[in-house]
C-alpha cells in the first residue's frame, strides 16, 4: 500500500478500501486501573499502545492498527481508587462486533495484543469463539509480558514476586515511556502478600494452580511486585525484546496464506 502509517483511525476510507486483505489487524486490549501510588491509571493502555505503534514503526506495510480499548476487565482492582472495568461479557461482545466490521472489510487475520493481565482468560475465550464462528478467519491473542520470557527474565534483578502489577517492568517501560507521569517519589518497597507457593505467579511465570485474589488481598498499597529495581534503560531493554518478537510474530501471522 505504501503509507508510512498503517493506522485504522488515522488513514481516509478510500485508504483503507485499498489496504491489502493479507493484513493483519492489529487491536491493543488494556485496562484503566490503579497501578500503585507511583504510576498512572492508563499505565497498560500507555504501553499497550506505545508496543504497537513501534511494530508499525518497523514494520509498518504488514500489520493495521485497531484504535485502543482502554477499559478492560478489571474488578479485582475495584478495592482501589479509580479503577474501571467492563464484565467479561461485555468485554467479549465488544470484540465480537469489532471483528464483524473488521471482517465485513474482507480482513481475515486478526490480534489480539493484551496488555493487562486481568484480560487474559477472557481473550482466551474470544478467540476460540471467533475461530468458530469464522472458520476462514486466523485469531491470535499475544500477551507482551508472555513474549520472549526468557530473555525477558535475564533483565529483571527484583527477584521472585517482584516482576508483577505496577513492579520492576511496568515501572520500568514507563519510565521508558512517559517519565513525566512516574511519581518517583510513591515508589514503594514490596508489599507482596504470600499465599501457596504453588499459586504464586509474576508477569512472566503464570502460576501452577490458578487462585482468583483480588488486588487488594495481594498487596495493601496495589502493587504486587518491586519497583524500586525499575529504571529507563531496563525499559529500553525490555522494549527492545519484545518489539523484536512482536516483529518476527506478525511478520509469519502477515505470510499466512487464503488457503491456510
Amino acid at each position: 500500500m505504501g503509507y508510512d502509517v498503517m493506522i485504522w483511525e488515522e488513514l481516509s476510507s478510500l485508504q483503507l478500501a485499498k489496504a491489502g486483505k493479507s493484513l493483519p489487524v492489529m487491536v491493543n486490549i488494556s485496562a484503566t486501573e490503579q497501578h500503585g501510588n507511583h504510576l498512572p491509571l492508563g499505565t497498560d493502555r500507555i504501553i499497550g499502545d506505545y508496543f504497537c505503534r513501534k511494530l508499525n514503526d518497523r514494520i509498518a506495510d504488514k500489520v493495521l492498527l485497531l484504535p485502543n480499548l482502554s477499559i478492560g476487565y478489571s474488578r479485582h482492582h475495584l478495592g482501589f481508587p479509580g479503577t474501571l472495568s467492563l464484565s467479561h461479557s461485555t468485554l467479549i461482545a465488544q470484540l465480537e462486533e469489532i471483528v464483524d466490521s473488521v471482517f465485513a472489510h474482507k480482513f481475515t487475520k486478526f490480534i489480539l495484543f493484551n496488555s493487562h493481565g486481568g484480560n487474559q482468560a477472557l481473550g482466551q475465550v474470544f478467540i476460540e469463539k471467533m475461530g468458530d464462528k469464522y472458520p476462514h478467519g486466523h485469531f491470535f491473542m499475544m500477551n507482551w509480558f508472555r513474549l520472549a520470557v526468557e530473555e525477558l527474565r535475564k533483565l529483571s534483578e527484583s527477584g521472585p514476586g517482584g516482576i508483577g502489577h505496577g513492579g520492576e517492568f511496568e515501572t520500568s517501560l514507563m519510565l521508558r515511556i512517559a517519565p513525566h507521569l512516574v511519581d518517583e517519589n510513591n515508589i514503594s518497597s514490596m508489599r507482596n502478600i504470600p499465599t501457596f507457593s504453588w499459586a504464586e505467579g509474576d508477569l512472566l511465570q503464570g502460576a501452577e494452580v490458578s487462585y482468583y485474589r483480588s488486588m487488594s488481598s495481594m498487596t495493601k498499597n496495589g502493587i504486587y511486585g518491586d519497583p524500586r529495581f525499575a529504571t529507563a534503560d531496563k525499559g529500553a531493554k525490555i522494549e527492545k525484546v519484545v518489539v523484536t518478537r512482536m516483529t518476527e510474530i506478525v511478520n509469519d501471522i502477515f505470510n499466512i496464506s487464503a488457503s491456510e
